[in-house]
């Protein structure tokens, strides 16, 4: 019997290569996974720089955690706050970054100043509710109204839904008063325990 030899012909090697090239190319294009030692595609790329605003809003949120690791998973997931959120308020920790992750964020006492000279300088267009709804006459009346007399809620039951716009109105004037006299008392209270 003849020997039959088996040669490679030139469409075979062109489809090794073109097979070879898209394998390489995929592998060096694919997605980093979550793992914490796994170097995120941002880093390799030479890394972007998360919004300091993004990081003081869950700082504001969250004073407990430090403002490189809420950095880190914003940079991480892209900057998306409500996912750093969710992370967070699900009870899952943030991962700790490694050593060479160094933030360009000023510091929180950088920003406890700035925030303390924002906060003074927007303080009178913004009046506290005692002065927004003129209550301050009501101030002095604690007594008085710390527990309402029974007259008081039997008409609060019975007034409340009036079929009088007016009447609705002035219920519903009257209960946000209390409620902001009220929370001021429950204020002072805790400041006076402090």
């Amino acid at each position: 019997m003849a020997d039959t030899q088996t040669s490679i012909n030139i469409p075979q090697i062109l489809a090794v290569a073109i097979v070879g090239f898209f394998a390489i190319r995929w592998f060096l294009n694919k997605p980093v996974s979550d793992s914490p030692t796994a170097p995120t595609s941002s880093s390799r790329r030479g890394g972007r720089a998360v919004d300091i605003n993004k990081i003081n809003q869950v700082t504001a949120m969250f004073p407990q955690l430090d403002r490189r690791t809420i950095a880190w998973d914003l940079q991480r997931n892209g900057g998306s706050v409500p996912a750093t959120t969710e992370r967070v308020l699900s009870g899952r920790a943030l991962e700790t970054p490694p050593p060479s992750f160094q933030p360009n964020i000023p510091s929180a006492a950088t920003e406890a100043g700035s925030s303390t000279g924002a906060a003074k300088r927007s303080s009178p267009s913004q009046p506290d509710l005692i002065t927004r709804y003129n209550l301050q006459g009501r101030i002095g009346g604690k007594g008085k109204e710390a527990v309402p007399s029974v007259e008081q809620e039997q008409e609060a039951k019975k007034s409340a839904w009036s079929a009088d716009k007016a009447a609705r109105a002035e219920n519903l004037k009257r209960r946000r008063e209390e409620m902001i006299l009220a929370a001021r008392r429950k204020m002072e209270a805790q400041e006076g325990q402090a």
